[in-house]
């Protein structure tokens, strides 16, 4: 993607495994992100999903450098954010935000709503302390929320006000970039279709390049333009939201697709489910090879070549834009 807006290079991020006294021995190293390469349009959402444990938090957490990572970059706008550190990075920040899963372990119990979302304002916009109120009050606003409760904490609002709040403090700085890491999994589901709505016209009002992080694939069909699929630490496949639902080509992306259920009845009854063998390896010790071929359904297929190998992320034709890393040839296209 030559005009991408958010470049992810090889992005690792490995965490030493120490013990014994002051843990100075190293016995190991977790990697949870182990060579990520992602492109993002300016306005573009991409959903991020997998099962627990393969990194995807970690990559959104690296890719904002709450985490630094082992080695890779990640260029936002023209500027490598890897490179950055101090008061270069610290002034960065105002471009790039986070949207936390618990709004209410995100939220200072201390601080009112109007001191929660002023502190971002006056540090980063530099607005005059007269305007504060106005633009607290218009940023509330934005969100669904009565510029009124601005002097409320946050226990005194529900789960989805609550989350307004977080999405209104990450816009608070005006920023170009939000990764939104599980935004929705911890509300209802009246409330999650609210707070998605309310994420999907904010990104086209103020076009905002977005990575959400979700488990439930449904969720991330609703307001991704693009979805990457994340085992154990490496991105399996990548392609536009219909093409990846109709058409999945990775064995591990039909194996989550096929546990959506049906609202039908009558296909959910008949429906083919895909189970794989196992539990997700440890990142303290990856297989050989590709990582997912211990559970693969169809590596007999290929043979040791998936034991042996790692298959690379490339482009492969057919309807829409696809990435895929797998060492199976591109089989038939088939509805999933």
């Amino acid at each position: 993607m030559s005009d991408a807006y958010l470049q992810i290079d090889n992005l690792k991020t490995h965490f030493p495994v120490e013990k014994g006294i002051l843990f100075r021995k190293v016995t190991g190293t977790v990697k949870a992100v182990d060579g990520v390469s992602l492109r993002l349009a300016k306005g573009e959402v991409l959903g991020l999903v997998g099962e627990s444990g393969c990194g995807k938090s970690t990559l959104g957490r690296t890719v904002l450098q709450l985490i630094k990572p082992t080695a890779g970059t990640v260029t936002l706008g023209g500027r490598t954010l890897t490179d950055m550190g101090g008061k270069e990075l610290r002034a960065a920040r105002a471009d790039f935000q986070m949207i936390f899963q618990d709004p209410y372990a995100s939220l200072n119990p201390r601080m009112t709503v109007y001191s929660a979302l002023a502190e971002a304002i006056q540090v980063h916009r530099k607005v005059p302390k007269a305007g504060l109120a106005k633009a607290v009050g218009a940023l509330m606003e934005k969100v669904g929320l009565a510029a009124r409760f601005m002097q409320k904490y946050p226990h005194e609002f529900s789960g989805g006000q609550r989350q307004r709040i977080a999405i209104a403090r990450a816009l608070a700085v005006e920023p170009k970039l939000i990764i939104a890491d599980e935004p929705v999994s911890a509300l209802d589901v009246s409330i999650q279709a609210q707070i998605l709505n309310l994420l999907s016209d904010l990104t086209r009002e103020m076009e905002l390049t977005m990575i959400f992080i979700s488990h439930d694939l449904s969720v991330v069909k609703h307001i991704s333009d693009r979805i990457a699929v994340m085992y154990l630490g490496r991105i399996v496949e990548i392609a536009d939201r219909v093409t990846l639902f109709e058409y999945p080509k990775h064995p591990y992306t039909e194996s989550l697709l096929s546990a959506i259920p049906h609202p039908d009845p009558v296909r959910e009854r008949t429906r083919e489910r895909i189970v794989l063998e196992g539990d997700v390896p440890s990142p303290l010790d990856p297989p050989s090879g590709c990582s997912f071929h211990p559970r693969c359904p169809r590596r007999e297929q290929v043979g040791e070549r998936c034991s042996e190998e790692v298959p690379d992320l490339i482009e492969e034709s057919g309807p829409g834009e696809r990435w895929r890393a797998c060492h199976l040839e591109p089989a038939p296209l088939r509805a999933g």
